[in-house]
């Protein structure tokens, strides 16, 4: 079996975020509604899912670090895909890892939604909702407007003559090999089996209208943009009243101060000289509010410091990332005389810097 961290192309002492970014990018890769009938597309797939599903998991993890497929039971002569200890198919696949929020009624996609193998329901909604950090690390519930096609009152329904109410129709085609036969859905009833009878005056010829609705999104804490979830049976209708699904695309916010990398998020704060010299405690902002900061005696410009567990939650999980915090020392352009005086007397007071290169690491 090859090695989960050569399958998703990061080193053994990635972090959380940095395997979860390649999964998500493999997943969109070869995810088998991009790559319809694409063995090898569905086997890439799989493996990437298999290999998150043990180094998404610390203690997994730790096991498969230490004594290899074996240490998570999937070693031995079970051969590739799902074996030994996790055995999972497709929909396995897509529920557990697909969907970051844990099952129904929600359903998180990668880069789309499965299309349906037959028309027996009506066409999915997809909208967008856009969230501030502040709201996507508590987690929140959203009141969202959306207008469905329903079918309206008073339109009747006949059976299609085309497929007879089957839905599907059969082609014959003669060939050298024999006559073949290919069954595919009705172009007249779209699947349905129905067609428009009857409509009142002013409805459309497809028997339906426009309503609006309103419901209650309840956002877990953690996604970031990319993510959805689908509410069930909450898209368009049919002919037969069969609904399509609601899928609900985040999107993040821009933050005045804060930019986001997985589950950590980043500030640059600006300090004076003496501060830096000196060091100082400043208040600063966080996803929880005003927090203080400890500024060390001697800080480098672009020193990074770390403030613990003042990230983003994980999604299905109690720990959080951290905030990090990039200091730059601010130099003054311009100083007094006695400024001047009080900085001289000060670098002679200094050692001088014995070597003053380093490599940089790009």
């Amino acid at each position: 079996m090859r090695d989960f961290y050569d399958i998703l192309g990061v080193s053994k002492d990635a972090t959380s975020g940095t395997i979860k970014k390649a999964y998500r990018k493999l997943a969109l890769k070869y995810h088998p509604d991009k790559n319809p009938g694409n063995t090898e597309a569905e086997k890439s797939f799989k493996e990437a899912a298999e290999a998150y599903s043990i180094l998404s998991d610390n203690q997994k993890r730790s096991q498969y670090d230490q004594f290899g497929h074996a240490g998570v039971g999937m070693g031995g002569s079970q051969g590739g895909g799902f074996g030994g200890g996790v055995h999972m198919n497709m929909e396995d696949i897509f529920s557990q890892f697909g969907d970051i929020f844990g099952g129904s009624p929600f359903e998180s996609i990668f880069g789309g939604g499965r299309q349906r193998s037959t028309r027996s329901k009506g066409s999915d909604i997809r909208i967008k909702l856009s969230l501030t950090f502040e709201e996507i690390a508590k987690g929140i519930e959203k009141k969202i407007k959306i207008k469905r096609s329903v079918l309206s009152e008073g339109v009747t329904l006949s059976t299609c003559s085309t497929c007879g109410g089957n839905g599907q129709v059969m082609q014959v085609t003669n060939t050298v090999l024999g006559r073949m036969q290919q069954t595919s859905i009705c172009p007249r009833c779209d699947g349905n089996g129905k067609i428009i009878g009857n409509r009142p005056s002013g409805v459309a010829p497809d028997g339906m209208v426009k309503k609006e609705k309103t419901i209650n999104i309840k956002v877990p804490a953690g996604v970031e943009s990319g993510n959805y979830m689908t509410v069930e049976g909450q898209g368009n209708e049919n002919i037969q009243g069969l609904p399509g699904d609601l899928l609900v695309v985040f999107e993040e916010k821009n933050h005045q101060y804060f930019v986001r990398d997985g589950e950590n998020i980043f500030i640059e704060v600006t300090i004076n000289y003496p501060d830096a010299v000196f060091g100082t405690k400043i208040d600063i902002p966080t996803l929880d509010g005003i927090s203080t900061l400890k500024i060390p005696s001697g800080i480098q410009s672009g020193k990074l410091l770390r403030m613990r567990d003042k990230g983003f939650p994980m999604l299905r999980s109690s720990s959080r990332g951290n905030q990090i915090v990039r200091v730059i020392v601010n130099i003054p352009k311009s100083i007094s005389k006695q400024g001047k005086k009080i900085v001289e007397t000060l670098n002679g007071e200094l050692d001088s810097i014995k070597n003053p290169f380093s490599k940089i690491d790009l």
